[in-house]
């Protein structure tokens, strides 16, 4: 027996755009909406001598955990405590020196309210991210930052959905802000973040460079010359002219010679190479070390210091191992 499914009043993509476009004027109206007390948040999260320890309840609740991963992970030490734990033995987490970041759509969520207490009765500084201004927690943090306005995108205006876009948008700024404000750079990132591809890409070139480098004076004889290529097995072979990379040889170097005519055996290097070589350096991050190639359509890179001397060699295959490429 075949069963005669309803039909939607609305197409799906039509569902999707509305969805999408109530949340991007939401997060409109909160950029516009953004005042000093969102410098004073900063302000009191940067301040913290321990950790930010976010809290919320339910959807404000995983928005939180999503915020303190966030921050912890670009330089701001940052922990989720949940509320109702909270009440329950986790408030001995909550320490001096601890600034705490509550999260609530209506502000009066009731399992919060210990945890604001605790940091009212030991003097902690308390951040709120509310969506009513004249709410109980608006009233007791230190730092309100009030949600504009908006319609939820649920039909019925039940489901949290624009509130927790503009709650993690929000979270983001603030995390964003305390990295701009301590100065986080690369180095660091790749410190919180060792693993995966991201961590690849954050590797230095000296990291993955080879010292045993394919070599030649600008005066060796190309037949010398085509044998220390071969050898290094990358395709290339570097001139070094007082001790700096004058130029490179590769595979199009030795095709445009042939065509060129002549005995390209008899030839010595500096008549074959290329000049101006596109080169890295030792600290140059893997992933821009991979844009270099992909611009120039090559497969390796010399890298040389300050001084124009080679150090070391880098191939394509050095970053396909490690999942950058």
């Amino acid at each position: 027996m075949s069963v005669d499914l309803p039909v939607p009043a609305e197409s799906h993509l039509s569902v999707a755009r509305r969805v999408l476009s109530l949340e991007a004027e939401a997060l409109s109206l909160l950029t516009d909406a953004l005042d000093h007390r969102f410098e004073a948040a900063v302000e009191a999260l940067a301040g913290a001598t321990g950790r930010v320890v976010v809290s919320g309840m339910g959807k404000s609740g995983h928005v939180g955990r999503k915020i303190a991963a966030t921050m912890a992970s670009t330089g701001t030490p940052a922990m989720f405590v949940h509320p109702g734990e909270a009440s329950h033995g986790d408030l001995g987490m909550i320490l001096a020196g601890d600034v705490v970041l509550a999260l609530s759509n209506s502000g009066e969520t009731q399992e919060l309210s210990d945890l604001v207490a605790h940091t009212r009765r030991f003097g902690l500084t308390l951040v709120a991210i509310i969506g009513r201004a004249e709410s109980s927690l608006a009233r007791d943090a230190d730092v309100a930052l009030v949600l504009p306005a908006a319609a939820e995108a649920c039909p019925m205006g039940l489901a949290p959905t624009t509130s927790t876009t503009m709650q993690m948008a929000l979270g983001d700024a603030l995390a964003v802000a305390l990295l701009t404000r301590r100065g986080f750079t690369p180095a660091d990132f790749r410190m919180f973040h060792p693993g995966g591809k991201l961590g690849a890409q954050l590797m230095r070139v000296e990291q993955l460079m080879h010292s045993d480098m394919p070599l030649a004076a600008p005066a060796m004889r190309m037949d010398q010359a085509l044998v220390a290529m071969t050898a290094g097995r990358f395709g290339c072979l570097g001139i070094v002219e007082e001790g700096r990379l004058a130029g490179i040889i590769t595979d199009g170097d030795l095709r445009r010679a042939l065509k060129s005519g002549g005995d390209l055996l008899a030839r010595d290097a500096a008549s074959v190479m290329t000049r101006g070589v596109r080169t890295a350096r030792p600290d140059m991050l893997a992933a821009e070390a991979l844009r270099l190639m992909n611009e120039r359509s090559i497969t390796a890179l010399f890298v040389v210091d300050a001084q124009g001397a080679p150090v070391g060699i880098l191939h394509i295959h050095d970053l396909l191992r490690i999942g950058v490429a």
